[in-house]
């Protein structure tokens, strides 16, 4: 196994990997949307989802795969309410169309709308 390591996605704020390499498949740990550089978190779901979204990109990119290579996601929501425009993001980035699992929960950490984790070939 090979863990994945990038300062171009948030680093781990537990006691976690930002992923791992296993074989031919890379299992990214969820991507809240949290700017690397900055720390800063955009405001409103579209923003947010696009921040996710970019920092799972780079998990994948430091895995040696990409988007087009994603088998699986599973997304977290806070408000289901939310769905309609975060697929709107979502689905400029995962154009592929993997499997997906989508709930709404409670809590993210940090308080975010949305947090999004990926399962792609390498």
């Amino acid at each position: 196994m090979k863990v994945i390591s990038t300062t171009k996605a948030p680093g781990a704020i537990g006691p976690y990997s930002q992923g791992y390499v296993s074989g031919s498949l890379v299992y990214t740990s969820g991507q809240i949307p949290v700017n690397p550089k900055t720390g800063d978190i955009p405001e409103g779901i579209e923003a947010q989802t696009r921040q996710s979204c970019l920092n799972v990109g780079a998990l994948l990119e430091e895995a040696g795969s990409g988007f087009e290579k994603v088998i699986k996601t599973t997304c977290f929501l806070a408000e289901m309410a939310d769905f309609a425009r975060f697929n709107e993001v979502y689905a400029q980035y995962f154009t592929s169309k993997p499997a997906r699992s989508c709930v709404a929960v409670k809590d993210l950490p940090k308080g975010v709308l949305c947090e999004i984790e990926a399962i792609a070939e390498v």
